[in-house]
């Protein structure tokens, strides 16, 4: 999937430290797709930072647009609340 990158997530994604690898890998290949407020949708996944504790990475992605928008992302360590047990 090819994706641009809003000016704000390029902000957040370098503030916050995270890997434009992983970044990647969840945009191709999301553990999961929700829907979030306004229309977005989380594409997440669940990796190891190198901390050895696992993060949910949360990708906001407005994929209205062609290419799909990547609108924030975020690193959580409470994986229960947003992960979904189908």
């Amino acid at each position: 999937m090819d994706f641009v990158l809003s000016h704000h997530a390029e902000q957040e994604i370098e503030r916050r430290g995270i890997p434009l690898d992983m970044i990647r890998e969840t945009m191709h290949n999301p553990g999961q797709i929700l829907p979030e407020r306004g229309g977005t949708k989380a594409y997440q996944s669940i990796f190891d930072f190198g901390s050895a504790k696992m993060y949910l990475l949360r990708i906001i992605v407005s994929d209205h647009a062609d290419p799909p928008v990547v609108v924030t992302a975020y690193r959580t360590g409470n994986i229960a609340k947003y992960w979904r047990n189908s």
